[in-house]
């Protein structure tokens, strides 16, 4: 159980739509035990597999600080079949990360997630046709005004791709911010603010000043206008799809944990 729990964290690490590409070429472990379950411990929850404690791979007991954390994570257990499918188990794969890595690699993870802030999508707008660029004034200004009022500046937009800086002061204001989190919590923030480009849709999660199906329309604004254009590729559904699971893996995260 050790080797695919490795596995599970080196998983972690990676892109989402590059974890679904290997994990479909991988040969998949057998499941091998009957039942998993979770159970109370001094400080959260466990997940048992017949009785057996889960460990990560750093060989600690995998813990989740509540119950209903407990429960999802056992019930990913539970929902593999004749094999074990690392795709379909998000919740146990950013924990297992949160724990071995996130806990002693903390600041450079809230460092990384202030850097995506510091080059957020949603700052950078389209220069055309008028129907994006509106739509992206309708969905992301508010996001963005939002942000600013709450860190204490205003975030600088950007047509094109041309970089242009965002003000020291909004981004300490912003580290200072996803520091207070625990590791758990924190492996979850990186998570949407990786699959979504944005930190600040991120953090509007965080704060709960959007749900989380606002934030994903607002993530694929580009990719939905396109859609409606040319069409939605089989593939790239297919893609979206398994980083809406990983999406709400981590929104439950910061609702839960």
């Amino acid at each position: 159980m050790r080797d695919f729990l490795e596995v599970l964290h080196e998983d972690a690490a990676k892109d989402p739509e590059q974890r679904a590409r290997e994990l479909s070429r991988r040969e998949l472990p057998k499941r091998f035990y009957e039942k998993a379950t979770y159970a109370e411990i001094d400080c959260g929850f466990a997940i048992h597999l017949d009785g057996r404690p889960v460990k990560t791979p750093g060989k600690a007991t995998l813990m989740l600080p509540g119950e209903a954390l407990g429960a999802a994570v056992a019930a990913e257990w539970n929902a593999q079949e004749k094999v074990i499918n690392p795709a379909t188990m998000p919740l146990t794969r950013i924990a297992n990360s949160a724990q071995d890595a996130v806990s002693v690699r903390f600041d450079e993870v809230a460092d990384d997630i202030t850097r995506f802030a510091g080059n957020d999508a949603l700052c950078y707008r389209a220069d055309d046709p008028e129907s994006l660029i509106e739509t992206q004034r309708q969905l992301w200004d508010p996001v963005v005004d939002w942000a600013g009022d709450l860190l204490g500046g205003r975030f600088v937009l950007i047509e094109g791709l041309i970089h242009a800086a965002q003000p020291d002061s909004l981004l300490t204001a912003f580290r200072n911010r996803v520091g207070k989190e625990t590791p758990l919590r924190l492996a979850a923030l990186h998570t949407i603010t990786s699959l979504t480009g944005s930190a600040l849709l991120a953090l509007a999660l965080l704060e709960e000043r959007l749900d989380a199906d606002s934030v994903w329309k607002a993530a694929h604004v580009e990719e939905d206008f396109n859609i409606e254009r040319w069409g939605e590729d089989a593939e790239a559904a297919q893609i979206r799809a398994y980083k809406r699971t990983e999406f709400d893996a981590a929104v439950l995260i910061l609702r839960e944990g």
